[in-house]
Protein backbone atom coordinates (compact mmCIF):
# COMPACT_ATOMS: atom_id res chain seq x y z
CA UNK A 1 0.00 0.00 0.00
CA UNK A 2 1.20 3.32 -1.14
CA UNK A 3 1.31 5.96 2.09
CA UNK A 4 -0.89 8.66 -0.31
CA UNK A 5 -4.14 5.79 -0.24
CA UNK A 6 -3.63 5.66 3.27
CA UNK A 7 -6.50 7.92 4.84
CA UNK A 8 -5.96 10.72 7.74
CA UNK A 9 -8.19 12.50 9.89
CA UNK A 10 -8.49 16.19 10.37
CA UNK A 11 -5.97 16.15 13.02
CA UNK A 12 -3.43 14.45 10.95
CA UNK A 13 -4.19 10.94 12.52
CA UNK A 14 -3.79 7.65 10.50
CA UNK A 15 -7.72 6.12 10.52
CA UNK A 16 -7.53 2.37 10.00
CA UNK A 17 -10.93 0.68 9.52
CA UNK A 18 -12.59 3.66 10.28
CA UNK A 19 -10.68 4.08 13.16
CA UNK A 20 -7.92 6.44 15.18
CA UNK A 21 -4.75 4.41 15.06
CA UNK A 22 -3.33 6.60 17.70
CA UNK A 23 -6.37 5.74 19.79
CA UNK A 24 -5.88 2.08 19.14
CA UNK A 25 -2.51 2.19 19.99
CA UNK A 26 -3.12 4.18 23.43
CA UNK A 27 -6.26 1.73 23.97
CA UNK A 28 -4.62 -1.33 23.49
CA UNK A 29 -0.95 -0.44 23.70
CA UNK A 30 1.87 -0.86 21.13
CA UNK A 31 3.77 -3.01 19.73
CA UNK A 32 0.10 -3.99 18.29
CA UNK A 33 -0.95 -5.25 15.46
CA UNK A 34 -4.52 -4.22 13.64
CA UNK A 35 -6.22 -5.29 10.42
CA UNK A 36 -8.46 -3.67 8.23
CA UNK A 37 -11.53 -6.67 7.97
CA UNK A 38 -12.99 -4.70 5.54
CA UNK A 39 -10.03 -5.07 3.21
CA UNK A 40 -9.61 -8.91 3.84
CA UNK A 41 -12.95 -9.26 2.70
CA UNK A 42 -12.93 -6.95 -0.41
CA UNK A 43 -9.81 -8.73 -1.05
CA UNK A 44 -11.41 -11.81 -1.35
CA UNK A 45 -14.40 -10.99 -3.03
CA UNK A 46 -12.08 -9.84 -6.23
CA UNK A 47 -10.86 -13.35 -6.11
CA UNK A 48 -14.67 -14.86 -6.45
CA UNK A 49 -15.08 -12.49 -9.01
CA UNK A 50 -12.36 -13.60 -11.16
CA UNK A 51 -13.66 -16.64 -10.58
CA UNK A 52 -17.66 -16.32 -10.98
CA UNK A 53 -16.86 -15.27 -14.66
CA UNK A 54 -14.85 -18.38 -15.98
CA UNK A 55 -17.61 -20.67 -15.33
CA UNK A 56 -15.05 -23.45 -14.19
CA UNK A 57 -15.86 -25.08 -10.60
CA UNK A 58 -13.17 -23.49 -8.18
CA UNK A 59 -11.98 -22.94 -4.38
CA UNK A 60 -9.99 -20.46 -2.95
CA UNK A 61 -8.47 -22.02 0.08
CA UNK A 62 -6.78 -19.67 2.29
CA UNK A 63 -3.32 -20.47 3.06
CA UNK A 64 -3.11 -20.40 7.08
CA UNK A 65 0.01 -19.72 7.39
CA UNK A 66 0.07 -16.62 6.59
CA UNK A 67 -1.86 -15.15 9.49
CA UNK A 68 -3.76 -17.97 11.35
CA UNK A 69 -6.19 -17.08 14.60
CA UNK A 70 -9.62 -17.98 15.93
CA UNK A 71 -11.06 -14.40 14.69
CA UNK A 72 -8.88 -14.61 11.53
CA UNK A 73 -11.00 -18.50 10.76
CA UNK A 74 -14.22 -16.92 11.79
CA UNK A 75 -13.96 -14.28 9.12
CA UNK A 76 -12.93 -16.60 6.23
CA UNK A 77 -16.09 -18.68 7.77
CA UNK A 78 -18.21 -15.76 7.04
CA UNK A 79 -16.83 -15.46 3.65
CA UNK A 80 -17.97 -19.27 2.82
CA UNK A 81 -13.94 -20.00 1.91
CA UNK A 82 -11.94 -23.24 1.67
CA UNK A 83 -8.50 -22.42 3.95
CA UNK A 84 -5.45 -25.02 4.20
CA UNK A 85 -3.34 -25.97 7.51
CA UNK A 86 -0.11 -26.91 7.85
CA UNK A 87 0.62 -28.19 11.21
CA UNK A 88 -1.56 -29.89 14.19
CA UNK A 89 -1.97 -26.32 15.76
CA UNK A 90 -3.65 -24.68 12.52
CA UNK A 91 -5.94 -27.66 12.41
CA UNK A 92 -6.69 -26.97 15.97
CA UNK A 93 -6.80 -23.57 15.77
CA UNK A 94 -9.56 -23.82 13.08
CA UNK A 95 -11.87 -26.32 13.88
CA UNK A 96 -11.81 -24.30 17.56
CA UNK A 97 -12.98 -21.63 14.98
CA UNK A 98 -16.12 -23.59 14.08
CA UNK A 99 -14.43 -23.41 10.56
CA UNK A 100 -16.12 -26.45 8.58
CA UNK A 101 -13.54 -29.73 9.07
CA UNK A 102 -14.86 -30.28 5.26
CA UNK A 103 -13.42 -27.56 3.80
CA UNK A 104 -9.92 -27.99 5.48
CA UNK A 105 -6.74 -29.61 3.58
CA UNK A 106 -4.05 -30.30 5.32
CA UNK A 107 -0.16 -29.38 3.87
CA UNK A 108 3.04 -30.45 5.12
CA UNK A 109 6.34 -32.53 4.63
CA UNK A 110 6.76 -34.42 7.72
CA UNK A 111 2.97 -34.81 9.17
CA UNK A 112 3.23 -36.67 12.15
CA UNK A 113 1.14 -40.11 12.75
CA UNK A 114 -0.65 -37.95 15.47
CA UNK A 115 -1.31 -34.98 13.57
CA UNK A 116 -3.04 -37.33 10.65
CA UNK A 117 -5.15 -39.22 13.16
CA UNK A 118 -6.12 -35.27 14.32
CA UNK A 119 -7.18 -34.91 10.65
CA UNK A 120 -8.71 -38.51 10.11
CA UNK A 121 -10.57 -38.11 13.51
CA UNK A 122 -12.16 -34.85 12.94
CA UNK A 123 -13.18 -35.74 9.10
CA UNK A 124 -11.64 -32.49 7.07
CA UNK A 125 -11.78 -32.58 3.90
CA UNK A 126 -8.35 -33.31 1.99
CA UNK A 127 -5.07 -34.56 3.35
CA UNK A 128 -2.50 -33.14 0.66
CA UNK A 129 0.07 -36.04 0.70
CA UNK A 130 4.05 -34.95 0.41
CA UNK A 131 6.18 -38.20 0.88
CA UNK A 132 6.30 -41.46 0.56
CA UNK A 133 6.48 -41.88 4.34
CA UNK A 134 3.04 -40.22 4.79
CA UNK A 135 1.49 -42.39 2.44
CA UNK A 136 2.46 -45.44 4.58
CA UNK A 137 1.47 -43.49 7.91
CA UNK A 138 -1.77 -42.26 6.52
CA UNK A 139 -2.49 -45.51 5.47
CA UNK A 140 -1.97 -47.45 8.77
CA UNK A 141 -4.15 -44.42 10.17
CA UNK A 142 -6.77 -45.18 8.27
CA UNK A 143 -6.88 -48.73 8.58
CA UNK A 144 -6.77 -48.58 12.75
CA UNK A 145 -10.00 -46.33 12.57
CA UNK A 146 -11.63 -48.10 9.88
CA UNK A 147 -11.81 -44.58 7.88
CA UNK A 148 -11.40 -43.23 4.20
CA UNK A 149 -10.37 -39.65 3.50
CA UNK A 150 -9.99 -37.76 -0.31
CA UNK A 151 -6.17 -37.06 -0.59
CA UNK A 152 -4.17 -35.01 -3.25
CA UNK A 153 -0.71 -35.41 -4.51
CA UNK A 154 1.59 -32.43 -3.85
CA UNK A 155 3.96 -32.33 -6.58
CA UNK A 156 7.23 -30.63 -7.86
CA UNK A 157 6.84 -29.98 -11.38
CA UNK A 158 10.47 -28.63 -11.49
CA UNK A 159 9.07 -24.65 -12.03
CA UNK A 160 11.36 -22.12 -10.34
CA UNK A 161 9.42 -18.92 -9.49
CA UNK A 162 11.97 -15.69 -9.78
CA UNK A 163 11.63 -15.11 -6.30
CA UNK A 164 13.61 -15.23 -2.70
CA UNK A 165 15.44 -18.24 -2.79
CA UNK A 166 13.49 -19.25 0.16
CA UNK A 167 10.34 -18.46 -1.15
CA UNK A 168 10.99 -20.86 -4.33
CA UNK A 169 9.13 -24.35 -3.44
CA UNK A 170 8.65 -25.84 -7.09
CA UNK A 171 11.95 -26.74 -8.11
CA UNK A 172 13.16 -29.91 -8.32
CA UNK A 173 15.55 -29.40 -5.54
CA UNK A 174 12.71 -28.86 -2.70
CA UNK A 175 11.57 -30.56 0.41
CA UNK A 176 8.65 -30.36 -0.77
CA UNK A 177 6.38 -32.62 -3.03
CA UNK A 178 6.99 -36.02 -4.99
CA UNK A 179 9.02 -35.05 -7.89
CA UNK A 180 8.13 -35.39 -11.43
CA UNK A 181 10.84 -35.80 -13.36
CA UNK A 182 12.39 -38.85 -11.67
CA UNK A 183 9.18 -40.65 -11.59
CA UNK A 184 8.44 -40.37 -7.87
CA UNK A 185 5.19 -38.43 -8.82
CA UNK A 186 4.19 -41.91 -10.92
CA UNK A 187 5.05 -44.35 -7.88
CA UNK A 188 2.95 -41.87 -5.60
CA UNK A 189 0.05 -42.39 -7.71
CA UNK A 190 -0.07 -46.00 -8.15
CA UNK A 191 0.51 -46.48 -4.22
CA UNK A 192 -2.23 -44.13 -3.44
CA UNK A 193 -4.38 -45.65 -6.25
CA UNK A 194 -3.71 -49.20 -4.69
CA UNK A 195 -4.95 -47.84 -1.02
CA UNK A 196 -9.06 -48.28 -0.91
CA UNK A 197 -9.21 -46.37 2.17
CA UNK A 198 -7.59 -43.32 0.07
CA UNK A 199 -9.90 -41.52 -2.26
CA UNK A 200 -7.27 -39.27 -4.86
CA UNK A 201 -8.90 -36.06 -6.19
CA UNK A 202 -6.40 -34.37 -7.47
CA UNK A 203 -3.16 -32.81 -7.32
CA UNK A 204 -1.24 -30.17 -6.06
CA UNK A 205 2.15 -27.75 -6.98
CA UNK A 206 3.06 -24.84 -5.65
CA UNK A 207 5.93 -22.50 -7.53
CA UNK A 208 6.99 -20.21 -4.73
CA UNK A 209 5.91 -16.77 -2.73
CA UNK A 210 5.72 -12.92 -3.44
CA UNK A 211 5.38 -13.83 -7.34
CA UNK A 212 4.97 -10.42 -9.65
CA UNK A 213 4.47 -12.13 -13.56
CA UNK A 214 1.69 -14.74 -14.79
CA UNK A 215 4.53 -16.53 -16.76
CA UNK A 216 5.22 -19.05 -13.47
CA UNK A 217 1.63 -19.79 -13.09
CA UNK A 218 1.13 -20.39 -16.89
CA UNK A 219 4.43 -22.61 -17.30
CA UNK A 220 2.14 -24.68 -13.73
CA UNK A 221 -0.94 -24.79 -15.24
CA UNK A 222 0.81 -26.17 -18.90
CA UNK A 223 2.15 -28.85 -16.38
CA UNK A 224 -0.35 -29.78 -14.61
CA UNK A 225 -2.69 -30.82 -17.44
CA UNK A 226 0.20 -32.55 -18.88
CA UNK A 227 0.87 -34.38 -16.19
CA UNK A 228 -3.26 -35.52 -15.98
CA UNK A 229 -2.77 -35.98 -19.88
CA UNK A 230 0.22 -39.27 -19.02
CA UNK A 231 -1.52 -40.35 -16.03
CA UNK A 232 -4.67 -40.74 -18.30
CA UNK A 233 -2.63 -42.66 -20.39
CA UNK A 234 -0.66 -44.52 -18.41
CA UNK A 235 -2.77 -45.24 -15.48
CA UNK A 236 -6.52 -44.47 -16.90
CA UNK A 237 -6.23 -41.70 -14.02
CA UNK A 238 -7.24 -38.26 -14.03
CA UNK A 239 -7.55 -35.82 -11.53
CA UNK A 240 -10.74 -34.18 -10.57
CA UNK A 241 -9.08 -30.70 -9.26
CA UNK A 242 -5.82 -29.02 -9.93
CA UNK A 243 -4.63 -26.88 -7.10
CA UNK A 244 -1.98 -24.30 -8.21
CA UNK A 245 -1.24 -22.94 -5.12
CA UNK A 246 -0.57 -19.25 -4.49
CA UNK A 247 2.26 -16.92 -4.24
CA UNK A 248 0.33 -13.54 -5.26
CA UNK A 249 2.71 -10.63 -5.08
CA UNK A 250 1.98 -7.52 -3.39
CA UNK A 251 3.47 -4.36 -3.25
CA UNK A 252 5.24 -3.62 0.20
CA UNK A 253 6.99 -0.20 -1.29
CA UNK A 254 6.96 1.83 -4.26
CA UNK A 255 9.85 -0.62 -6.06
CA UNK A 256 7.10 -3.62 -6.05
CA UNK A 257 5.03 -3.97 -9.29
CA UNK A 258 2.14 -6.33 -8.12
CA UNK A 259 -0.48 -7.47 -10.94
CA UNK A 260 -4.61 -8.13 -9.93
CA UNK A 261 -5.59 -11.29 -8.63
CA UNK A 262 -7.74 -11.17 -11.75
CA UNK A 263 -4.53 -10.80 -14.20
CA UNK A 264 -3.48 -14.55 -12.28
CA UNK A 265 -6.60 -16.03 -12.47
CA UNK A 266 -7.83 -15.25 -16.03
CA UNK A 267 -3.82 -16.78 -17.28
CA UNK A 268 -4.48 -19.82 -15.05
CA UNK A 269 -8.00 -20.52 -16.35
CA UNK A 270 -7.35 -19.66 -20.14
CA UNK A 271 -4.13 -21.90 -20.17
CA UNK A 272 -6.18 -24.56 -18.10
CA UNK A 273 -9.38 -24.58 -20.89
CA UNK A 274 -6.50 -24.27 -23.68
CA UNK A 275 -4.90 -26.88 -22.33
CA UNK A 276 -7.59 -29.47 -22.11
CA UNK A 277 -9.16 -28.79 -24.97
CA UNK A 278 -5.83 -29.47 -26.93
CA UNK A 279 -5.63 -33.11 -24.93
CA UNK A 280 -8.87 -33.85 -25.05
CA UNK A 281 -9.43 -33.78 -21.06
CA UNK A 282 -12.51 -32.56 -19.25
CA UNK A 283 -12.14 -29.18 -17.58
CA UNK A 284 -10.97 -29.94 -14.13
CA UNK A 285 -12.12 -27.95 -11.29
CA UNK A 286 -9.32 -25.29 -10.23
CA UNK A 287 -7.50 -24.56 -6.57
CA UNK A 288 -5.65 -21.69 -6.01
CA UNK A 289 -4.09 -21.30 -2.53
CA UNK A 290 -4.03 -17.08 -1.44
CA UNK A 291 -2.52 -15.89 1.84
CA UNK A 292 0.05 -12.73 1.48
CA UNK A 293 -2.28 -11.49 -0.88
CA UNK A 294 -5.67 -11.88 1.40
CA UNK A 295 -3.92 -10.59 4.38
CA UNK A 296 -0.81 -8.99 3.58
CA UNK A 297 -2.21 -5.71 2.94
CA UNK A 298 -4.68 -5.03 5.12
CA UNK A 299 -1.99 -5.45 8.16
CA UNK A 300 -0.17 -2.89 10.11
CA UNK A 301 1.94 -3.09 12.97
CA UNK A 302 1.66 0.56 15.41
CA UNK A 303 4.72 1.00 17.67
CA UNK A 304 6.07 3.57 20.01
CA UNK A 305 8.69 5.82 19.11
CA UNK A 306 11.15 5.60 21.98
CA UNK A 307 14.83 6.98 21.62
CA UNK A 308 16.64 7.74 18.74
CA UNK A 309 20.60 7.97 17.76
CA UNK A 310 21.72 11.09 15.77
CA UNK A 311 24.88 10.42 14.11
CA UNK A 312 26.76 13.54 12.30
CA UNK A 313 26.84 12.48 8.08
CA UNK A 314 24.53 9.49 8.91
CA UNK A 315 21.20 8.40 8.84
CA UNK A 316 19.72 8.31 12.55
CA UNK A 317 18.44 5.83 14.22
CA UNK A 318 14.71 6.25 15.24
CA UNK A 319 13.91 3.24 17.85
CA UNK A 320 10.55 1.50 18.42
CA UNK A 321 9.31 -0.47 20.79
CA UNK A 322 8.98 -3.80 18.97
CA UNK A 323 11.11 -5.62 16.17
CA UNK A 324 11.71 -8.65 15.01
CA UNK A 325 10.62 -10.40 17.42
CA UNK A 326 6.90 -9.12 16.02
CA UNK A 327 8.15 -9.14 12.46
CA UNK A 328 10.54 -10.77 11.61
CA UNK A 329 10.55 -10.77 7.62
CA UNK A 330 13.13 -7.79 7.42
CA UNK A 331 16.10 -9.72 9.28
CA UNK A 332 15.02 -13.05 7.40
CA UNK A 333 14.11 -12.11 3.89
CA UNK A 334 15.86 -8.50 3.82
CA UNK A 335 12.20 -7.91 3.13
CA UNK A 336 11.36 -4.27 2.86
CA UNK A 337 8.36 -2.24 4.43
CA UNK A 338 7.35 1.39 4.18
CA UNK A 339 6.14 2.99 7.25
CA UNK A 340 4.14 6.46 8.10
CA UNK A 341 4.24 8.92 11.60
CA UNK A 342 0.56 7.89 12.64
CA UNK A 343 0.03 11.04 14.41
CA UNK A 344 1.51 13.36 12.17
CA UNK A 345 -0.08 12.45 8.72
CA UNK A 346 -0.29 15.92 7.29
CA UNK A 347 3.23 16.72 8.41
CA UNK A 348 6.02 17.56 5.91
CA UNK A 349 8.98 14.95 5.61
CA UNK A 350 11.93 16.50 7.05
CA UNK A 351 14.50 13.30 7.51
CA UNK A 352 15.17 9.77 6.59
CA UNK A 353 16.33 7.62 9.08
CA UNK A 354 16.91 3.68 10.21
CA UNK A 355 13.77 2.59 12.06
CA UNK A 356 15.01 -0.05 14.04
CA UNK A 357 13.36 -2.31 16.82
CA UNK A 358 13.93 -2.73 20.77
CA UNK A 359 15.82 -6.12 19.98
CA UNK A 360 19.83 -7.17 20.90
CA UNK A 361 20.57 -7.60 17.22
CA UNK A 362 22.31 -5.72 15.39
CA UNK A 363 20.45 -6.64 12.41
CA UNK A 364 16.95 -5.62 14.13
CA UNK A 365 16.16 -3.20 11.44
CA UNK A 366 12.33 -3.08 11.09
CA UNK A 367 13.17 -0.53 7.75
CA UNK A 368 16.64 0.58 6.44
CA UNK A 369 15.44 3.86 5.08
CA UNK A 370 12.51 5.45 5.34
CA UNK A 371 11.40 9.60 4.84
CA UNK A 372 9.55 10.65 7.60
CA UNK A 373 8.28 14.13 9.35
CA UNK A 374 10.26 14.93 12.31
CA UNK A 375 10.02 11.80 15.10
CA UNK A 376 10.28 12.33 18.41
CA UNK A 377 9.96 10.03 21.80
CA UNK A 378 5.90 9.18 21.76
CA UNK A 379 5.49 9.28 18.41
CA UNK A 380 3.18 6.38 16.81
CA UNK A 381 5.32 4.58 13.71
CA UNK A 382 2.80 2.74 11.28
CA UNK A 383 4.62 -0.25 9.43
CA UNK A 384 2.36 -0.65 6.28
CA UNK A 385 1.40 -4.61 4.81
CA UNK A 386 2.45 -6.25 7.86
CA UNK A 387 -0.53 -8.69 7.79
CA UNK A 388 1.20 -11.74 6.25
CA UNK A 389 3.92 -13.32 8.28
CA UNK A 390 4.69 -10.97 11.02
CA UNK A 391 2.55 -11.97 13.85
CA UNK A 392 1.97 -15.56 12.62
CA UNK A 393 6.42 -16.03 13.05
CA UNK A 394 6.31 -14.16 16.39
CA UNK A 395 8.73 -14.73 19.00
CA UNK A 396 9.32 -14.85 22.65
CA UNK A 397 13.39 -13.88 21.54
CA UNK A 398 14.67 -11.63 24.43
CA UNK A 399 11.90 -12.69 26.87
CA UNK A 400 9.57 -10.05 24.96
CA UNK A 401 5.68 -10.51 25.05
CA UNK A 402 4.43 -10.83 21.70
CA UNK A 403 1.62 -7.88 20.92
CA UNK A 404 -1.87 -8.17 20.90
CA UNK A 405 -4.29 -8.32 17.50
CA UNK A 406 -7.07 -5.80 16.83
CA UNK A 407 -9.47 -6.31 14.00
CA UNK A 408 -11.34 -3.13 12.96
CA UNK A 409 -14.17 -2.77 10.40
CA UNK A 410 -16.63 0.35 9.67
CA UNK A 411 -15.73 2.40 12.82
CA UNK A 412 -15.63 -0.28 15.46
CA UNK A 413 -12.31 -2.42 17.13
CA UNK A 414 -12.34 -5.90 18.41
CA UNK A 415 -9.43 -7.04 20.81
CA UNK A 416 -9.05 -10.93 19.17
CA UNK A 417 -5.39 -11.82 20.77
CA UNK A 418 -4.29 -10.86 24.16
CA UNK A 419 -1.07 -9.09 24.46
CA UNK A 420 0.98 -11.83 26.66
CA UNK A 421 2.08 -10.82 30.04
CA UNK A 422 5.68 -11.49 31.68
CA UNK A 423 3.82 -14.32 33.31
CA UNK A 424 2.46 -16.05 29.89
CA UNK A 425 6.06 -15.72 29.62
CA UNK A 426 7.20 -18.29 32.36
CA UNK A 427 3.16 -20.51 32.64
CA UNK A 428 5.27 -23.14 31.23
CA UNK A 429 8.36 -22.87 32.74
CA UNK A 430 9.48 -25.53 35.61
CA UNK A 431 11.62 -25.34 38.59
CA UNK A 432 15.25 -26.98 38.18
CA UNK A 433 15.58 -26.90 42.04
Amino acid sequence: MISSELNSSSQGHLILGGVDAVELAHKYGTPLVVYDVEEIRKTIQQFKQSFEASGLKYEISYASKAFATVAMYQVLKQENLHTDVVSGGELFTALKAGFPADKISFHGNNKSKAELEMAVDNHIGVVIIDNFLEIKLLKEVLEEKQQSINVMLRLTPGISAHTHKYDQTGQVDSKFGFDVESGQADEALQQVLSIKQMNLIGIHAHIGSQIFGVEGFEMLAKKMVEISQNWHDKFDFVPEILNLGGGFGISYTDEDEPIGANVFIDKIISTIKEQTKEKGLQLPEVWIEPGRSIVGPAGFNLYTVGSRKDIPGLLSYVNVDGGMGDNIRPALYQAKYEAVVANKMNAAIEEEDHIAGKYCESGDILIDKQALPKVEPGDVIAMLDTGAYGYSMASNYNRNPRPAVVFVEKGKDKLVVKRESYEDLVRLDESYI
